[in-house]
């Protein structure tokens, strides 16, 4: 239960950060807002860190750490373009298969899953999917020309695969690190690669508007960082797969605030994502 928890919540979480981050990069660029909100999450992490049980860090640790903070720095320079480029409807089912890869990547590291729950969590994954497709309209600016486009599907894939990578590296460092460790990686890279270099070129831009953004973005990629973590503790494939229903969860939050209509693929995926998580529930019981 723990897993299937920790993956709902982690969902959450990340579907308020692609909507949040979704409004600031058009403003403030992908690089400026994943500028703020590493450096926002490094002041949340830090403390955190210092308050948990000291560790000592191996060879195997510190290799980790660097895979888990540059692919999730980089996923999310990739995903933040993408956003700045195209919507969140298109953006997001892609995104969405950072957790399908992350499963597959703990299955082939040897964690055992019965044929049940594959197919859950494969069922899932469709359903994920599927609830977050959104039809086109035609309008001249929702309807990028046809190169924009590809490019923004080829930046939302390759942010899907390192999320991918690190959702892997991230369950193997909460297996051996206590939590806290979890949330520092991909802070520390994105600070050091990014915010520092657009300081020093006065580069780094800020706009009062975007400052609730960055701010409720930066907190949220934390904390969803922290409740994969302590998911995975229990099964990495479920906690992977759950997590990525943000894209779904994001697709309804829009609908609901911004009137953004449910097609009925949408809500064929949502009621496949609402019986795949209830049979899990049941299954993991």
């Amino acid at each position: 239960m723990i897993a299937i928890v920790g993956g709902l919540v982690t969902a959450v979480l990340w579907a308020t950060t692609l909507l949040g981050s979704s409004r600031s990069a058009r403003v403030i660029g992908s690089w400026s807002t994943l500028s703020w909100v590493m450096l926002v999450g490094l002041v949340v992490a830090v403390p955190l860190v210092l308050v948990a049980p000291p560790v000592t860090l191996g060879a195997p640790e510190i290799l980790l750490l660097s895979t888990a903070g540059i692919a999730n720095a980089g996923g999310l320079l990739l995903v933040y373009t993408a956003l700045r480029r195209g919507k969140v409807g298109v953006v997001g089912p892609i995104v969405s298969t950072e957790g399908a890869i992350g499963a597959v990547l703990a299955i082939a590291a040897g964690e055992v899953v019965g044929g049940p729950v594959l197919a859950i969590l494969a069922l899932i994954a469709v359903g994920v999917v599927l609830a977050a497709i959104e039809r086109a309209t035609p309008t001249a600016e929702t309807d990028p020309a046809p190169v924009s486009a590809t490019v923004t599907a080829l930046l939302a894939l390759g942010g899907a695969l390192l999320f991918g990578i690190n959702l892997f590296a991230t369950s193997l460092i909460a297996a051996d690190l206590p939590l806290a460790w979890t949330l520092l990686p991909a802070r520390v890279a994105g600070v050091l690669a990014v915010t520092v270099p657009l300081a020093l070129a006065r580069r780094l831009r800020m706009t009062r508007p975007v400052v609730p953004f960055v701010i409720l973005v930066g907190v949220a990629e934390v904390a969803g960082t922290g409740t994969f973590a302590l998911g995975s503790r229990d099964s990495a494939a479920i906690a992977a797969v759950l997590a990525s229903q943000f894209a779904g969860i994001a697709a309804i939050v829009a609908w609901l605030l911004f009137g953004e209509r449910l097609g009925r693929v949408q809500v064929a995926g949502v009621a496949i994502i609402a019986m795949g998580v209830a049979t899990l529930a049941l299954l993991r019981a």
